[in-house]
């Protein structure tokens, strides 16, 4: 299995998460997406399979200081080019595992997404 954790390397939910992954054993790729970029493909591939709504970050303070303006009437397409311009708007982490993709962590949710395997 091919997994892919997506993020940021210093963000406190980054490192809850890879210390779950490391204490389960389970191997993995990190893709730091401040450093290394993240594709218009990917924020479309991972809103098709979780809903641009749970990818974007709401709750961060990069999207809080947006204008009033840049946070109306947000669809899909909007969202994604906000993601693109500042992939501290993407919600962390993102986890890919042969086509199967998690958005956020929670640690019940790790176990049952790997148990499904």
């Amino acid at each position: 299995m091919t997994i892919t954790l997506y993020g940021i390397k210093n963000c406190d939910t980054m490192k809850k998460a890879r210390t779950w992954l490391d204490s389960q054993g389970v191997t993995y790729h990190f893709h730091d997406y401040k450093s290394e970029g993240v594709t218009t493909e990917q924020l479309q591939r991972w809103s098709a399979a979780c809903g641009w709504d749970t990818v974007l970050n709401r709750a961060g303070t990069t999207f809080r200081a947006l204008d009033e303006a840049q946070k109306a009437d947000l669809d899909e397409s909007r969202a994604i080019v906000l993601m693109l311009a500042q992939p501290s708007m993407i919600k962390r982490p993102v986890l890919e595992a042969d086509g199967r993709i998690i958005v956020g962590f929670k640690p019940e949710r790790y176990a049952e997404f790997f148990a499904k395997g």
